[in-house]
């Protein structure tokens, strides 16, 4: 069913503006945060300060495009090519194994060299596999609720997240698996299959630990981070320096000491600590308080959406941004095992940044078709 033509008036009254504003709210405090977590150590390996903070507006210029761009694209375009899509991002994570195409660094394989810059198949695979479970479920909705029903997203999940965790990239895989429960729970599967599932999931999760020794390492500094202070230990002790030196209201903006070159991975997976360090938890909150909002503006979206496949996949979108946020806010604390994972919206990484501002484009139509 076709989304009707809608007048200028019409399409700016779909548009959730406090969605859009909240966005791009968060991007911008996102681009200053990045600029005060980055400054002191790209100037001091790379010569530019401001390094990291233009890589990321090249990418918010992309994302401002594909999120304006899809909000005026018929969502349901997506759940024709549900299959394809998803395809096309198992092939993206495939092509990181190739010499020559995949970049290798820190001993992982998880980024596609392209003229003048690189992707993360792995950002795009997520809403790959998004689109395909909103999709499969919208078309099979009394199905989910069986054992059988729920195998093709099961499969899907399972062959993203085994290239993933290949690259390897364990946080990501973790993402994908609770983002796969999550699309099946937002489905409607029963309950008991949730309990049959978290037996073997939890036995996987600690095969892939025991599998790698760098995992074992980075289990035991999460136990007693101590212990290894200046090696496994070292990146959780500068967090906690961080988020301790920060108390109600910080130690003030651009005046982080653990950005100096002390906690590694500032710019990205651990920008929060730099975020409470500067701003206190009165900035935090005000942080989590934003990000909320979005979710909430997001599953309202999802339930008034005009069809399943909408509902389905505004709903994945908000719960993607809680699963990545909530893990994240966990390492940072030590409340988990260290892994790294993006800030959404905020922490340093283009492909990450275009892709989520892209789902809320395309969020953004689902809105427009649900208007009367």
């Amino acid at each position: 069913m076709p989304i009707k033509t809608l007048t200028r008036e019409k399409y700016r009254a779909g548009t959730d503006w406090a969605l859009t504003a909240a966005v791009l709210l968060l991007v911008g405090f996102g681009l200053l945060m990045l600029y005060s977590a980055s400054r002191y150590a790209a100037a001091a390996n790379l010569g530019d300060g401001a390094f990291y903070l233009k890589k990321q507006m090249l990418g918010l210029a992309l994302g401002l495009m594909a999120m304006f761009g899809l909000s005026r694209v018929n969502y349901r375009v997506m759940e024709k090519w549900a299959m394809p899509v998803f395809l096309v991002s198992l092939a993206l994570l495939g092509l990181v194994f190739i010499p020559g195409v995949g970049v290798e660094n820190y001993g992982a394989r998880r980024w596609i060299d392209l003229p003048g810059f690189t992707i993360q198949p792995s950002e795009i695979a997520k809403f790959g596999l998004i689109i395909f479970a909103a999709a499969y479920m919208s078309k099979n909705s009394g199905r989910v609720t069986t054992f059988r029903g729920m195998l093709p997203v099961l499969g899907a999940g399972g062959a993203t997240a085994l290239l993933i965790i290949l690259e390897p990239n364990m946080s990501i895989t973790m993402c994908v698996i609770l983002l796969m429960l999550a699309m099946l729970f937002i489905g409607g599967a029963s309950i008991k299959h949730f309990i049959l599932l978290a037996l073997p999931l939890a036995a996987l999760v600690a095969a892939l630990i025991v599998m790698e020794p760098y995992r074992l390492s980075r289990l035991a500094a999460f136990l007693d981070p101590w212990a290894s202070p200046l090696d496994e230990g070292f990146q959780l002790i500068q967090s906690f320096y961080a988020i301790g030196s920060g108390g109600l209201f910080g130690v003030g903006l651009f005046n982080s000491r653990q950005a100096k070159m002390f906690l590694p991975f500032a710019e990205s997976d651990f920008i929060l600590s730099i975020i409470i360090e500067e701003l206190g938890l009165f900035g935090a909150v005000l942080l989590l308080a934003l990000y909320l909002f979005i979710i909430v503006r997001l599953v309202k979206i999802s339930l008034s959406a005009p069809d399943r496949f909408g509902c389905y996949y505004a709903a994945g979108v908000a719960a993607i941004i809680a699963i990545q946020v909530l893990i994240n806010i966990a390492v940072v604390t030590g409340s988990i095992p260290p892994t790294g994972l993006p800030l959404p919206f905020i922490s340093a990484g283009g492909s990450s940044l275009v892709v989520f501002l892209g789902a809320v484009g395309t969020a953004q139509n689902v809105c427009k078709a649900g208007i009367k």
